[in-house]
């Protein structure tokens, strides 16, 4: 990507307020369909010729992308969107994707999700032509939720609570074999609490070793927080409101060790989410909620690369940007995505129901 489009994109989603209005401006029917009035940039649907949801999203650049959903299926693209090769695992039809991770074109590992045998992580070295499946879940308490990479060895997945506490797996080959770590340093789960299988974001990482995990269902919601890998958790409220099975946190992202965005709601639809966001700067020992959240549940969250104040958010009814670091957000598109991911290059992606993909151009 030349200098002068990387510019061009980071005034667009919040350096400029009055771009991104223009960008996504007119809510219609085609709600997130192309917007490129006056040669303003938007989200641009691809057709991906599926209409799986893809709950699961890897933004490798402004060309290239991977996404996993429903129905077992998985897709990358080279080109910008403009074609979509479908790379599903073999025999995964009846599988339910929900967290895709890349290293670059050719390396991904994805996350399958469900209870038991359901649960399986899958890795690639060859853009998708072969997959290996690496680890397959043999306990029935156990319900893999999302898994995220520190480098392209290092990685942990986590699972709903078993026998009191969140279980974590952990890889150190890039995701070639997989090995369940201690619970001792894992907090004590409260009653009903769990992750969120709806964006890949309920476990992001940053840097080589700090990684945090985002729960719901419970009496409260909370961002738990490991400076080892997954060895030692501490605590925090975010503050977004819990109490019930529907609401809680969905989504993080963390531009560093320090700052973090958290965002949820209740995904029922019709249902209220007020405070539906919340910040940090002390790597999620303490938050505060956003002063003007945005309006309704989102599920996905990505800061924007190189920028220090801007990131999305993206849910089932609309695309939400802050210029502050999360305190307040505007809605700026009305089309209906569960997941957002930026790419170091500047290229930023978006996916969810029917199949549908876009991409910022």
């Amino acid at each position: 990507m030349t200098a002068m489009r990387k510019t061009r994109l980071l005034v667009a989603l919040g350096l400029c307020g009055a771009a991104v209005a223009a960008a996504f401006a007119g809510p219609s029917a085609q709600a997130g369909e192309v917007r490129h009035r006056h040669g303003t940039p938007g989200w641009e649907l691809t057709a991906t010729g599926t209409d799986a949801r893809f709950r699961g999203l890897a933004a490798v650049d402004h060309r290239a992308a991977w996404v996993a959903g429903s129905g077992g299926t998985v897709l990358r693209t080279e080109d910008g969107g403009r074609h979509w090769r479908d790379v599903s695992p073999a025999g995964g039809a009846g599988l339910e994707f929900r967290d895709i991770e890349a290293f670059d074109r050719r390396r991904a590992v994805a996350l399958a999700i469900g209870e038991g045998e359901a649960s399986r992580v899958f890795r690639t070295g060859d853009g998708g032509k072969t997959w290996t499946e690496s680890f397959r879940n043999d306990d029935p308490r156990a319900f893999y939720d999302c898994l995220t990479f520190f480098d392209s060895r290092h990685g942990l997945a986590m699972s709903d609570p078993v026998d009191g506490r969140f279980r974590i797996l952990s890889t150190s080959d890039g995701g070639r074999s997989w090995r369940v770590l201690p619970a001792a340093g894992m907090p004590v789960a409260q009653p009903g609490e769990a992750g969120f299988a709806a964006s890949g974001q309920c476990l992001v990482s940053a840097g080589g070793r700090d990684v945090w995990l985002a729960t719901g269902g419970a009496a409260t919601a909370r961002v738990l927080h490991s400076g080892d890998r997954g060895l030692t958790w501490t605590e925090a409220g975010p503050g977004i409101p819990a109490g019930d099975p529907a609401r809680g946190v969905f989504g993080l992202a963390f531009r560093d060790r320090a700052h973090g965005i958290a965002v949820g709601g209740d995904y029922r639809a019709g249902q209220a989410s007020p405070d539906a966001a919340a910040v940090t700067a002390d790597a999620g020992r303490t938050w505060q909620r956003a002063t003007t959240p945005p309006p309704a549940y989102r599920s996905g969250v990505a800061w924007l690369p190189h920028s220090r104040r801007s990131a999305l958010a993206v849910g089932p009814t609309g695309t939400d940007v802050t210029r502050d670091g999360g305190r307040t957000w505007r809605t700026v598109d009305t089309g209906s995505y569960d997941t957002v991911d930026c790419a170091a290059d500047g290229g930023c992606w978006a996916s969810g129901e029917k199949g549908r993909v876009a991409r910022f151009a």
